[in-house]
Parts: structure tokens; C-alpha cells; sequence
């Protein structure tokens, strides 16, 4: 199992039967394929669908069906279609249980930055600003450093998704919890010490005496 693979596993034991969850685009995708059949939660496209199922290979796809990032899907029985401003009512409505979005950093207050102006690199925000303030609960889903520079930093220099603190943070060593004190190392995964996390975190983590190991 890789490092996306190990993130998105850990995102799916988050759910409760019949949470509407939307995936944002690239790794949050992934996490799709480890939620339980039988758990029924209705994943959530802000292109207009609700009951998304999984991702299909071109060989098997219905060229109507995708999702907001433009990759075909499946969808499960009784799923529904809706223009964009019902979608986006949904989500400013506060009807959306999860999200879950990549990141290109957190800082220590739990702020969020995953977009970038144009040509740099993603293209731009998308519908990140509006998920991040409306769902009920968000959750960073990313890999703990990009080429060994530090993702989870003091303060973020890139640009703010939303003013809004972050529910939770998963990455392939750790799950946090930004807090009102910081950031608070809840499970640590059992190939990394805690030295070692320390040493690839710019910000700094509070170790809580019931630290858990991640289940990977």
C-alpha cells in the first residue's frame, strides 16, 4: 500500500452511515474505494450529482456521467442531477457532513492553502473556498511533504483557502488536530517515532499522553 492508498484508508473509518461526503480532486478521490458497500454514504460532486459510486476506465464509461474533476463515474441507484447553484446551495447551506480536500500547506492555527494563481502549481480554487466553509466537518488528506519540504508549517505563505480552521489532518505518518491550543498529534503511524515527525513538521505538535498508533 503506498502513501495515497494509506491516507485515503484512514480518511474512510471518519464516516457514520448516511454522511453526504464530498472528494475533492486527485488523492481525496481515492478514499472512495475503502469505504464499506454497505455503510450507504452518498458521495457528493459539486458538478451536480449526489450518490457518486466510484471512478470507471474509459472502456466502461457512460460519457455523461463525471465528477468535478472530469473523470468518468459509476453512481449508485436512486442518485440525483442538479445544476450547479443547487449544488452549491447544498454546500453553503451547510447540508455537507465531510469534505475532503488535498492541501498544499496547514499552518498551526489549522488554516488551510491549496490553490494557487493560474500557471502555478493547480490552476485555481474551484469550489475548495465554498466546501471548506460550508461542509459540517473538513478534513486535510495529503502526503506529509512535498520533494521533503514540510507541508504542515507555521504559518502559511500561500494563500488561504478559507479563515476557517480545519477539522482534522491526514497524512501517510499522522492524523492532527488543529486546536484552539495547535496542533494536537492524535495517531502517529508505527514506521515513524515521533522524532522523526518532529524533524519533517515545520509547525509545532502538541504529544498528547494517549498518542495512538494509525492503523495502516
Amino acid at each position: 500500500m503506498n502513501s495515497k492508498e494509506r491516507i485515503a484508508k484512514r480518511v474512510a473509518k471518519e464516516f457514520k452511515p448516511g454522511n453526504i461526503v464530498n472528494l475533492g480532486i486527485g488523492l481525496p478521490t481515492l478514499v472512495a474505494n475503502y469505504v464499506p458497500k454497505d455503510m450507504n454514504i452518498f458521495f457528493h460532486g459539486e458538478n451536480g450529482v449526489l450518490g457518486i459510486a466510484s471512478e470507471v476506465s474509459e472502456e466502461k464509461a457512460n460519457p455523461d456521467l463525471i465528477n468535478a474533476g472530469g473523470k468518468f463515474i459509476d453512481i449508485i441507484p436512486g442518485a440525483m442531477f442538479f445544476d450547479t447553484s443547487f449544488s452549491f446551495g447544498l454546500i453553503r447551506g451547510g447540508h455537507l457532513d465531510y469534505t475532503v480536500l488535498g492541501a498544499l500547506q496547514v499552518d498551526e492555527e489549522g488554516h488551510l492553502a491549496n490553490w494557487m494563481i493560474p500557471g502555478k502549481l493547480i490552476p485555481g480554487m474551484g469550489g475548495a473556498m465554498d466546501l471548506v466553509t460550508g461542509a459540517k466537518k473538513v478534513i486535510v488528506a495529503m502526503t506529509h511533504t512535498t520533494k521533503g519540504k514540510p507541508k504542515i508549517v507555521k504559518k502559511c505563505n500561500l494563500p488561504l483557502t478559507s479563515t476557517r480552521r480545519v477539522d482534522l489532518i491526514v497524512t501517510e505518518y499522522a492524523v492532527i488536530e488543529p486546536t484552539d491550543k495547535g496542533l494536537i498529534l492524535k495517531e502517529i503511524a508505527p514506521d515513524i517515532t515521533v522524532e522523526e515527525l518532529k524533524k519533517i513538521t515545520d509547525a509545532k505538535l502538541i504529544i498528547p499522553d494517549d498518542l495512538k498508533i494509525m492503523e495502516v
